[in-house]
């Protein structure tokens, strides 16, 4: 008997992480931001351990870390979507680029507000 298409596959779970990695390698490769993105969680990270944050502080900070890379991978995807479709210039693709960018811009905006009301309290200490 063949296993049905939508049964539970561990060699399929395996090859779509195996798919998840390589769009992020995509994304550290590709993306200048990423850069930035990339040495910002490093500094985070380091000054947390440098302050010995709390579980609570730390789970903020994963939080919303991890969105701004959520927010620039799904950027990064809407853009290459969008030049595939066309590289010429067309009024919708770059308003859906632009809010796309804008959502990367409020999780950095969002990350940047945890990140002062998580470090402020340990340096004005």
């Amino acid at each position: 008997m063949e296993p049905r298409p939508d049964s539970f596959s561990l060699r399929a779970r395996i090859r779509s992480f195996r798919f998840a990695l390589a769009g992020g390698r995509l994304l550290l490769v590709s993306q200048h931001n990423a850069w930035i993105h990339a040495l910002a969680t490093i500094a985070v990270i380091v000054a947390g351990l440098l302050v010995r944050l709390a579980v609570l502080e730390w789970t903020l900070l994963a939080l919303a870390i991890g969105l701004v890379w959520a927010m620039e991978a799904v950027n990064t995807a809407v853009e290459l979507l969008a030049d595939e479709i066309t590289l010429e210039r067309r009024p919708r693709i770059g308003q859906a680029k632009d809010v796309a960018a804008f959502a990367v811009l409020a999780a950095a905006m969002a990350a940047v507000a945890v990140g002062l009301l998580v470090f402020l309290p340990h340096f004005a200490a």
